[in-house]
């Protein structure tokens, strides 16, 4: 008779074989869920891959149909280039530019709009905001093609284009002091650029120094006004004259003639109103219990 034993292992009976079997069934399952998990996260990697390729590819379709649109339709004697108010149409003289008519505003317009949808699609594209700032500066749209240009100086510092564009479309607003910035932090990027020294740098300061003149003109102009009302410019009048003499004795004399004399009203007690001059070495007005005396 087997005798009992608390010490036994569960596994004792369990053949040898069996145990190996179970764990090479273990081992594979373990492998075919690795293999899924794996699979899975690398169709994953993939698929975000291919949506990012596609977007990229979507924008810069947009980009090429709206530069063709721009160039196109454009004027065969217009440049690519900005378009200043009618305040320096004597820079857009110089760099042959030249507004744009309004039967290519339909194009330009459409090709902003092409932008736009690509910049929902690449967000990061400096190239857009930039070529998006010179079209509005085309269509004499300054505030926003300032912030496109802003837009594009944020997404990528080191282009001198954009740097460039953004002096252009602040000078188009009339901030002449932070149009020749601009115009040198593009310089700072690229140098030998002669268009940026030749044309805009130049042409900026020379707006600068236009503009202190005619504020210069203007505080003279201001200052002349001022003295022409001023105390210096009254005629200097002989004060000792007879003829002033006389009228100031004149007036001396009325006015003590008047405060020399006294008028009262004088008020009975049966309602009778009586008016009385009284001079100051004259009587003594009436006796009070009998008038009511009122100024």
């Amino acid at each position: 008779m087997a005798s009992f034993g608390w010490k036994r292992r569960i596994g004792e009976k369990v053949s040898k074989v069996t145990s190996q079997q179970f764990e090479a069934e273990a081992a594979d399952e373990k492998d075919v869920v690795e293999n899924e998990e794996g699979s899975w996260l690398h169709a994953v990697k993939r698929r975000k891959e291919s949506l990012l390729e596609g977007c990229v590819e979507k924008s810069k379709q947009l980009k090429d149909e709206g530069a063709s649109l721009v160039e196109n339709k454009r004027l065969p004697n217009e440049l690519p280039a900005f378009v200043v108010p009618t305040s320096y149409s004597h820079f857009a003289q110089r760099s042959g530019v030249h507004s744009c008519p309004s039967r290519n505003a339909v194009w330009y317009r459409e090709a902003i709009q092409k932008w736009d949808e690509a910049l929902q699609l690449t967000p990061d594209d400096a190239t857009l905001y930039e070529m998006k700032s010179q079209v509005l500066m085309s269509l004499h749209e300054m505030f926003p093609a300032v912030h496109a240009a802003e837009m594009a100086v944020q997404r990528n510092p080191h282009s001198w284009e954009s740097w460039q564009t953004l002096g252009r479309a602040q000078l188009g607003l009339g901030e002449i002091v932070l149009a020749i910035r601009s115009f040198q932090v593009a310089l700072h990027i690229y140098p030998m650029n002669p268009e940026i020294w030749k044309e805009d740098l130049s042409w900026a300061r020379t707006l600068q120094e236009q503009q202190k003149v005619a504020q210069k003109i203007k505080k003279c102009d201001a200052s002349a006004e001022m003295t022409h009302f001023s105390p210096k410019s009254i005629p200097d009048y002989d004060f000792e004259s007879d003829e002033i003499v006389a009228v100031c004795a004149a007036i001396a004399e009325k006015q003590k003639t008047v405060s020399a004399n006294k008028t009262m009203v004088i008020v009975s007690a049966s309602g009778t109103v009586e008016t009385v001059t009284e001079k100051e070495d004259g009587a003594t007005p009436p006796d009070g219990s009998v008038f009511i005396k009122a100024r």
